[in-house]
Order: C-alpha cells, then structure tokens, then sequence
C-alpha cells in the first residue's frame, strides 16, 4: 500500500514536480521565480506553461477547464470551457492559451457582492493564482483562481487572502533583516482540522430539515447522547472505514496531505486533519475535502454533514485552524534553542498577542455565521470571547517579563530579561486547555472558533493583517533603535504589560471567566448580527486599507454580505420548520390522537368501568403539545414577515435573531416533546436514535 501512496499522491496535480519535468528549463525558471518570489508572469511563459499544462490534462482524461474560485458564497464556483475549437473543415483542434489560464471572465452578476456589483457591469474577472497548483477533478482541470469584479474590487476570499499574506511576509522580513537574516519571503502557514457527521442516506433523505438546512430543527433527545464517551477515537464502523479509504486516496491523488482521521466525540461524528501547508494552498485543500467528501460519502450509503450542528444536544463541528508563519529555513514561533532565536521568537509572539488583543472584535467576526451560533459558548466549543492560552511554562516567562522577576517557571535557569538567559520551552507543555479559543500548541497557534462548513480565508485574512500591523510597528520602531537588543526587550516588555489582559489560561466555559472578561474589557459578542459590525468600525477599516488588503467600499460589501446571509438562513430554516410542522408533524400527531381516542372509545364500549386513564393523559398531553405548536406556527409566521418587511440588511439580521430564533425555539420544544408520546410508527421523521446509532 505504502508503495501505491507514492504512486497515486499528487498524480492529478501540476506540481512542481510535473513542471520541472516537463516545462522548458528556461520556463520552468521563470515560473519557479513567480511561484516563489512573487516575480510577474510574463505572457510567453504563460503560453507555454498552458500549452504543457493542457497535453498533461488531457493525458488524464480532462476535456475542459475552469477557473476554480472561492465567491462570497464561501464555497467554490466552476464554469467549465471545453478544449476543443471547431475549424472550418467540420474537424476540430484543442485550444488553451496563455491568456486563458491567467485570465478568465465569468458572469458575476449572481454572486453576492454587497453592492460592488452593478447590474449592467455584470461581468467579473478571474485571475490565475500560480502558487496554487493546478489539478484534475471529474475530467476538468481546475486552475486555482482570484475572483474580481468589473472595476476591480475583490468578490472572493482568495484575493483578500492572498494579499494579507503578502502582507504580513512583508513586515516579517523586515524584523528578521534585524537579527541579521537575508530571507526572501515569509510564508504563513495553515492545517485545517475538519470535523463532520456521517448519518444514513435513507435517514437524510427523509428529512426536510437536513436536505434544506443542513441541520435537524426538530428532535427529540436520544436516550443515549455522547454521555459515555466511547465513540471519541473508537473503533472506526466498517462502511466509514471504507469511505475514509476512499477519501484519503482520492486526496491524496489531488495532493492533499489527509494524515488523521478518527472518530470525534459526538456519535457519528468523525475528524480528517492534513499536513500543514502555505495558507492559501491549505485552504484550497481543505475546500477540495470538504467537496470529495459529500462527493464520495453516497457511495456507501452515506450523506456527509458539515454543519456546524446538525444535531441537537450533542457536540457540533468545528473546523481548527493550526495558524503559524515560516521561512524557507525555520518556523518563527518555535521557541528554539539559542538566546538570539528565542528573542526572535518573543517578538513575533508579542505581535501575536498584541494583534489578537487589539483586534479581537475583527477576529470575532470571521468566525460568526448563524451555524457557527449554535456553537460558540455552548460549553462545546470555544466562547465567543477571545482570549489566548499560553501555557503555564510560557505564561510563567510573560509574567516574569511584564513584573520586570527572575524567571521562576519548571525551567531551572534565572532570566535577568537580557538575551542570553531566556529559557528554553517544552513543547509539550503547551496545548492542555480545549476550552481557549486562541492556544500556543508548541510552534503555532490554535485558532478553535471557525465552524466546520467555513471557509478559513476570512480568519487567516485578518489574522495575517493584524500581525503585519504589529510587526510593522516593531520594526518602524526597531529599525532606528541605537541598541537593537535593548530596544527588542523593552517593546516586549511594553506589549506583554499593555496586553496581559487577552492571555487566559483557565477555564472559558465558567461565568466566572465571563464577569473577569468583562473587567479585563475584552468583547463578548455571542451572535453573528453582534459581531458583524465591527467590519465596518474605522479602526478595522483602516487596518485594511493601510497594508491594501481589503478598501473600506469592499469592507462594507462584505458587512453587507454577512448581515444578508444570516437573514437568509434564519428565514430558510424558519419557513422549512413551518412546512414540517404544519404538513408533516400536526398531521402524525393529529392521527395518533385519532388512533387513541378510537382506542378508549373501544374500551369504552366494552364497559364503562374499563380504565382509559392512560389515553386520556396522552390525549390531553398531546392536545396540550399541538396547541403550542400551533400558536407557535401562527407567531413565528407573523414575526418572518414582520423581520423580511424591515428596510436594512442589518436591521433584518437582527430582527431574524432577536424575534425569530426564540420562536423557532418554542415550536421545537413543543414538537420535541410530542415526538417522545407520540406512536413511533406515525412519527414522519427518523428520531436521534435512529440516525446516530446506526448499525
């Protein structure tokens, strides 16, 4: 098998492998300088990379291409052109050109755009993203791809992205030029954790909730839950095991590193983890995984869940972004070994912790979806506040340096806050609290907030920008010190006493840690329409501007874009529960009442001394549940309507979460309580137990 890995990985890729195999050399150098350097790409060169790049496809099968994109719709978009061409004697030839692998021009005008799109200006641009290899799905060759508007404002995520890491290696390099380093570029550096369920085809088909929304807004508890712990890492079910085999092949063709798999905690909930790679290319990887597994899960009677909670009461997904940044030669939050390293690394820290802090609402607003909602601060997953867990070890150094103390930590060494005796850190003793959202896990940091159907562009894109900020400032600073290393500890100093507040290391799911917060002053919003804002505070506004990663017009779009999106949802999911409930649940309660009431009217007929005392409790009980969802059916109609009717994008999310969801809530509970009475045989939906415990 081993053997046949190293057949199959990357066989459907354009790596640099292929390249260097079959490109001229003089091409080939060129491209290197493009993929590397950042060095444009001259059009002859594209020219002969497409005409390469097309003999390769073909000889896989491909008959078209496309550009591969990521819209605001944060999934991936396709049109698909074919190679073959029409001359005029009835035959036909293959064409792909140069301009057509760097540049293409699909319709944007159904893509959300928040208003950058104007409606006779339709058209938008794709634009080749070169350090993004090429591959073959389903006989295409898809070409990594930016997506842009007529008049040029970004409509993806990839271009925002790709431009914050442009960014942040930017200022990287400028601080490692201090320590006396010659480096070209700093790459920041991503492995996405992605988590999802695998429930039974016929059980997903038969719910209306699962098909629309991804999630089951009605259902009741399962007896057993997640309460014993022993699907976490347990035995792996056979028709699972045979997907995951599938999966990691199929992966592994598109040169996807799938290194983990295993069952998570919840029952049927399982986790794929890569290797990490260059950001841009790992999130395009983890959309290529999040693709092939809806893709491959029917062939084994499966449907793949990759929403955030698609059952209630049990763990939903989420989706770790293991965040760091390298060079060609080391990776910058190692603590290393040396003096000299590990004052390098306090102060790519510093800028970690300072831009965490004072960005923290921009950060919050990355993650906020309404799936994400459900999750966040539901004593599952991280709370809505951010904070950064360090380590007792590395906590026990920031405090030493903020105190202007000895280092007293389990490291036997005094620290007089000079060079030569900073302390040397275990790498094992980092990552030992699940409840922080933002964890130092030995050389990188564990970004827990984003939900499992996300796309992680938006994170990286503003934790990219932020720390460039910092960095920036630090080397403005630095770059004109008299005494370099005396400079570099007093700015540590000055960030680790200005931003002690953001580092936490105990509990985040307790009360107690959301009154300290709240002294500390971080923010604590807990739902999407909340957070959205501070896309469009000045402050976060000019941080994209100053480092040209996203213009205040496109940050606005996209405060639009998320604020619509919610409304969306919300009003989706609602309109489905009003459908099951008033055709499916009424109706199965409705005829279970019939059957009992004919059940004690028998009984009665027999004798009027025969007991109906039981039919009577469950008539009653469930009379009791159907009035209830009827009155709710009635006030969460009357509160979608009053919430579309409402003039604003932002004033409709807000109504949709404020009015809405609480009457959804009701409804359910009503209908989750008439599922645990009502006969098996009349309930129209596979209950918990049945969809979590199959066999």
């Amino acid at each position: 098998m081993a053997a046949n890995v190293m057949e199959i990985y990357g066989s459907k890729v354009f790596n640099e492998h292929v390249m260097k195999e079959r490109l001229p050399s003089a091409t080939y150098k060129s491209l290197k300088n493009t993929l590397h350097k950042g060095a444009p790409l001259d059009i002859e060169v594209a020219n002969v990379v497409a005409s390469v790049m097309k003999r390769w496809a073909m000889e896989l099968g491909a008959t078209h291409y496309t550009h591969w994109f990521q819209p605001l719709t944060g999934i991936t978009s396709e049109k698909h052109d074919g190679f073959v061409s029409p001359v005029g004697d009835g035959t036909a030839i293959m064409e792909f050109s140069g301009k057509e692998l760097v540049r293409g021009e699909p319709d944007a005008s159904s893509f959300p755009s928040g208003g950058l799109r104007a409606t006779c200006e339709a058209r938008g641009y794709t634009a080749w993203d070169p350090t993004s290899y090429a591959f073959v799905k389903d006989d295409v060759l898809c070409i990594p791809t930016a997506f842009v508007s007529y008049t040029g404002e970004a409509l993806d995520k990839k271009t925002p992205l790709l431009r914050s890491m442009n960014a942040l290696s930017g200022q990287a390099v400028r601080i490692l030029k201090l320590f006396g380093k010659d480096v070209d570029y700093v790459s920041t550096t991503v492995g996405p954790e992605q988590e999802y369920f695998l429930v039974k085809k016929e059980d997903y088909e038969a719910r209306q909730d699962l098909i629309l929304t991804g999630r089951t807004l009605f259902g009741a508890p399962s007896a057993k839950g997640q309460e014993l712990e022993e699907h976490y890492f347990g035995v792996i079910r056979p028709e699972v095991s045979a997907f995951m085999k599938e999966l990691d092949e199929e992966l592994w063709k598109l040169g996807v590193p799938a290194k983990t798999k295993h069952n998570e905690v919840a029952p049927c909930q399982h986790e794929l983890a890569p290797i990490f790679d260059t950001t841009n290319v790992a999130i395009d990887h983890n959309l290529l995984t999040m693709e092939m597994m809806k893709k491959i899960a029917p062939k084994y009677g499966l449907v793949c869940l990759q929403h955030e909670k698609p059952f209630e009461g049990v763990n939903g997904s989420g989706k770790h972004n293991n965040w760091s940044m390298s060079t060609t030669h080391e990776n910058l939050l190692d603590p290393g070994d040396t003096p000299m390293e590990n004052l390098q690394f306090l102060i790519f820290l510093a800028a970690v912790i300072k831009a965490v802090d004072e960005y923290a609402d921009l950060l919050r607003t990355s993650v906020a979806t309404p799936g994400n909602d459900h999750r966040l601060g539901a004593n599952e997953a991280p709370p809505a506040i951010i904070s950064i867990f360090v380590g007792e070890e590395l906590e026990a150094v920031i405090d030493a340096i903020a105190s202007d103390s000895p280092y007293a930590g389990p490291v036997k060494m005094k620290m007089d806050l000079g060079v030569d005796v900073l302390p040397k850190f275990s790498k094992d003793t980092t990552d030992r609290n699940r409840t922080s959202p933002f964890a130092f896990t030995g050389n990188k940091f564990e970004f827990r907030m984003p939900g499992s159907a996300e796309n992680l562009s938006d994170c990286n894109t503003i934790l990219n920008t932020a720390v460039a900020k910092e960095l920036k400032g630090y080397a403005d600073e630095l770059e004109g010190a008299e005494d370099f290393t005396s400079a570099a500890i007093a700015l540590i100093k000055r960030t680790i006493r200005d931003h002690r507040r953001v580092i936490f290391n105990g509990n985040g799911y307790t009360a107690e840690w959301e009154a300290e917060a709240a002294k500390r002053g971080l923010p604590n919003k807990k739902n999407t329409p909340a957070a959205l804002p501070a896309l469009v505070e000045p402050k976060n506004i000019q941080l994209m501007e100053e480092f040209g990663v996203l213009t205040k017009v496109e940050m606005e779009s996209r405060y639009e874009v998320e604020m619509e999106h919610y409304s969306k949802i919300i009003n989706i999911e609602a309109l489905t529960m009003l459908e099951m409930a008033r055709k499916q649940l009424l109706p199965a309660i409705n005829a279970y009442m019939s059957e009992v009431a004919n059940t004690a009217a028998s009984k009665l007929a027999v004798s009027e001394h025969i007991s109906v005392r039981s039919e009577t409790k469950t008539l009653e009980k469930l009379s009791s549940d159907a009035d209830a969802m009827s009155d709710a059916i009635d006030t969460l109609q009357d509160a979608v309507n009053a919430a579309k009717a409402l003039p604003t994008e932002s004033e409709k999310a807000v109504a949709f979460h404020d009015n809405v969801l609480p009457v959804m809530d009701a409804l359910r509970a009503a209908a989750d309580d008439a599922e645990t009475i009502c006969g098996e045989d009349y309930w129209p939906l596979p209950s918990y137990s049945k969809m979590l415990y199959y066999v």
